[in-house]
Formats: structure tokens, C-alpha cells, sequence
């Protein structure tokens, strides 16, 4: 197991680190659902939507996309780097959101270590969407318990 990180930094960016967020989704989700530039383009031109950069020095290791309405926000994906997981870098993300409100997600039922950093950070299990993946897959709905 790698030992926590302890110098990385959070960025807020906007739509102008597109491409840099789809590249770290295809690394972090490879042989899955990735989404690409203009995907996360358009998710970050809508209201409400907000990137979360992790970077070790000036490495970008991991992030947050998260969709605030009133008073829910929807982590709607989180991704580290494979070479940088295990080193608190996912878990800071997610706790970085927390106090937005109500924070909710899906998270695929087989996807076993994001359900386990989820658990860790305080989410519950709300509900399952079946079919909710395009491969069929089922996805648990989690909210955090902390509101």
C-alpha cells in the first residue's frame, strides 16, 4: 500500500480543463464508461457545475465533478490516477464537497474500493438504479450522511 499523500492541492477549473479531465478519465476508467472533452465541456458550461483538481506539484493526479442545484450537489464522477491511488487523494476530493448541502452519486454495484471510499467518508446506501450503466450493470445510489 502507498503512504498518504501529504502535498498535493486542490484547484477549482472550469471548461478550459476539458480535455485535461477527459484524459484523466480515460487513464483512471479505462475499459469503461469515459467520457470524453466534449462531454465534460458541456457538463461544465452548465450552472451549478464545478470541477475539483488534484495535482502534486504540477501533475494532475485526480478529480471531482460535482453538480450543485439549491441545496443538493451530485458528485457526478471522481477519478485518481491509477500510479496515485491509495494515498488519501480520492478521499480529499470527496471531503472537499461535503457540507454542500445534501451530496449524492451512483456508483456501480461491482465497483467495489470507489463503494468502500464512499462508505469511509460517511455515504449511505439511498437506493439502486437498476440497468442504470450501458452495459446493464446496476448502480447503488449513495448519500452522504452528513446533512
Amino acid at each position: 500500500m502507498n503512504s498518504p499523500e501529504k502535498d498535493f492541492q486542490l484547484r477549482v477549473m472550469g471548461i478550459e480543463c476539458a480535455s485535461l479531465l477527459a484524459a484523466l478519465h480515460e487513464v483512471t476508467f479505462r475499459g469503461g464508461e469515459v467520457w470524453d472533452a466534449t462531454s465534460f465541456a458541456a457538463l461544465l458550461s452548465g450552472p451549478g457545475t464545478e470541477a475539483t483538481l488534484a495535482v502534486i506539484d504540477t501533475v494532475p493526479v485526480g478529480f471531482i465533478l460535482t453538480r450543485s442545484i439549491l441545496d443538493e450537489t451530485e458528485i457526478l464522477t471522481l477519478a485518481v490516477h491509477p500510479d496515485f491511488r491509495r494515498r488519501g487523494i480520492g478521499q480529499a476530493l470527496v471531503q472537499n464537497v461535503l457540507g454542500k448541502g445534501k451530496v449524492f452519486l451512483e456508483v456501480a454495484v461491482c465497483n467495489n474500493q470507489a463503494a468502500a471510499l464512499y462508505e469511509k467518508c460517511s455515504f449511505v446506501k439511498a437506493g439502486i438504479r437498476r440497468a442504470y450503466y450501458r452495459d446493464g450493470s446496476d448502480a447503488l445510489v449513495l448519500v452522504s450522511s452528513n446533512v
